[in-house]
């Protein structure tokens, strides 16, 4: 499968909604437990995108397969390199690479963004979350025991952390995500060195990086 990998609308938020509600109704991956309507999606994809990406993967014909977005790991300013992950994929397109792409891309635009380290936090046990996160590199940094209760009983939780590029000792701050889109003016150069293309805006540049994770060949 080939997905098609871009920026979230509101207008996904009933397909978005689709592929999230069984997750909450009848498995542990996440705790929350009753889902959040079509309206409630909307509102997160809007509020998320006012600082980090949201994507998703849809097939050919524009059907929504899965999606991937970042937030806050901490809301102290102190935290705002770091970011906290989420991945989810329909059920009729696992196991198909549509997760490993989304969150390819996903911390392909956070790197190039300027956060430094992406954390996931994964319900136990699953072993395929804990493969998919120990193939692209993860550190598993902790395991709280019983630490949520859903689904009718206890669950572990585990602590992922990614490096996304070496920490500067006098960081500048991340790039809010609608200006990474959008911002105009002459090429910019560590842009360009991600995407090896000499482009005039960011939108471009974001474009660029998206086909170019969708394009690679272990994917």
């Amino acid at each position: 499968m080939d997905p098609h990998i871009r920026v979230a609308t509101t207008a996904d938020a009933a397909a978005v909604r689709d592929i999230y509600a069984p997750f909450c109704s009848s498995s542990a991956v996440t705790f929350e437990e009753t889902p959040p309507t079509a309206d409630e999606m909307a509102d997160r994809i809007e509020s998320t995108l006012e600082q980090y990406p949201w994507l998703v993967a849809e097939s050919e014909d524009g059907t929504v397969l899965g999606y991937a977005y970042a937030g806050p790991l901490r809301k102290r300013q102190a935290y705002q390199w770091v970011v906290e992950l989420s991945v989810y994929v329909a059920a009729d397109a696992r196991q198909s690479g549509v997760g490993r792409t989304l969150y390819t891309s996903l911390l392909a635009v956070l790197e190039a963004q300027g956060f430094y380290e992406a954390y996931a936090v994964t319900t136990l046990p699953n072993p395929a979350t804990v493969a998919f996160h120990e193939s692209f590199g993860f550190e598993r940094i902790v395991d709280f025991p019983a630490m949520g209760y859903t689904q009718d009983e206890w669950h572990d939780v585990c602590w992922w952390r990614y490096q996304l590029s070496a920490k500067e000792t006098e960081p500048e701050p991340p790039t809010p995500f609608p200006e990474f889109r959008t911002t105009a003016g002459s090429p910019d150069e560590d842009a360009n060195e991600v995407t090896g293309k000499k482009e005039d805006t960011e939108e471009t540049v974001l474009e660029s990086l998206l086909d170019s994770v969708v394009q690679e060949p272990s994917l």
